[in-house]
């Protein structure tokens, strides 16, 4: 019986070790990424494009949807030190990221087929489209005003490229939900893409790192 339970302790241990060690690495992936941003077309400047929901992405495929909450925490309070907004991005970035993560890796982890992927990126799309809209109009925004001081009209004055934006539902409207969609899409894709190669790895580490 001794024995039984030292096996058991050891399995769990590796299955912890294990899972530490794929958090660690897909967290520097992320930060890593997080520093590459890209400007896009017909956005303000105040919002840039990166892939580092990709890793954090495999992650909650691999690990779990609360790891990919972990890691996308990882990732925001590692990329603190070079903030630029005073943490309100990096605050923004951590609570869209988990939306997204979390109902994607949710979805897969009761579906674990290239099939349930697919779905469980479309879903996390559109839900990160809807509930980042409130989300940025409610807090994001707001926050930007008391905390940094920019108000309203020099944000919507970085927008002046598009007539239709006049007032802060226009932005949301016209910048915030076709960035998140567009976002969340292209994350989807690539790991579309790269799924296949590393599907074996994932679901590998699914089963080893199950207490």
């Amino acid at each position: 019986m001794s024995e039984i339970t030292k096996d058991s302790t050891m399995s769990v241990r590796r299955a912890i070790i294990r899972k530490i060690a794929c958090t660690a690495v897909m967290t520097a992936l992320a930060v890593t990424l997080m520093y590459v941003e890209v400007s896009l077309p017909f956005m303000p400047p105040f919002l840039k494009f990166d892939f580092s929901e990709i890793p954090v992405l495999v992650g909650s495929f691999a690990l779990g949807p609360i790891y990919g909450i972990i890691i996308e925490l990882l990732k925001n309070l590692l990329h603190l030190p070079a903030t630029g907004t005073m943490g309100i991005g990096e605050l923004s970035n951590f609570i869209t990221g988990s939306i997204y993560v979390f109902t994607a890796g949710m979805i897969y982890s009761k579906h674990r087929t290239r099939k349930g992927a697919i779905i469980s990126m479309i879903v996390a799309t559109l839900l990160l489209g809807l509930i980042a809209c409130p989300f940025n109009y409610f807090i994001t925004l707001p926050l930007y005003e008391s905390v940094l001081h920019v108000p309203m009209e020099a944000i919507l004055g970085m927008c002046s490229y598009n007539p239709l934006i006049k007032e802060k539902i226009d932005l949301i409207t016209y910048v915030f939900l076709p960035f998140n969609l567009f976002k969340g899409t292209v994350v989807a894709i690539i790991t579309f893409f790269i799924y296949k190669p590393i599907s074996r790895l994932i679901n590998k580490t699914y089963k080893e790192t199950r207490e």
